[in-house]
């Protein structure tokens, strides 16, 4: 087989569990770079997200849950267990939406709010994270 852009490689299967709140009802996989590729994100059943954060006001624009779900949950996985550095992680949710063939402009509106947003999110985990070490 010939190496292809990266590609989720399983089904995304969600269940609510709650206001914007869903559930993985199986194992979720997405390959980063090309397929097939030694670096795949592995989130597991059972993992929660909320697709995408954004504050309600905007939904009007950009739903929280959409096309790029597939790559919101990936970007959620990474940022809750800090597999990749955060800015990594915004990449590698670029690249998803990409693949998932999100229109140019909204997947820009959603990368750059990450990339400049992010942050807050990203030291709320790893300090949760710091805070069971304990």
């Amino acid at each position: 087989m010939e190496d292809s852009m990266s590609q989720f490689t399983t089904r995304l299967s969600v269940e609510p569990i709650g206001d914007n709140l869903w559930e993985l009802l199986e194992p979720f996989e997405y390959h980063i770079g090309k397929y097939p590729s030694e670096e795949i994100i592995k989130v597991p059943e059972g993992f929660i997200t909320d697709f995408v954060s954004i504050p309600r006001i905007f939904w009007i624009i950009i739903s929280p849950v959409g096309v790029y779900g597939k790559a919101a949950v990936i970007h959620d996985y990474c940022y809750r267990t800090g597999c990749y550095p955060r800015l990594i992680s915004d990449k590698i949710f670029l690249e998803g939406m990409i693949v998932l063939k999100v229109k140019k402009w909204k997947r820009n509106i959603m990368y750059w709010a990450v990339a400049t947003f992010g942050w807050l999110a990203w030291y709320n985990h790893r300090r949760r994270e710091h805070k069971n070490k304990l």
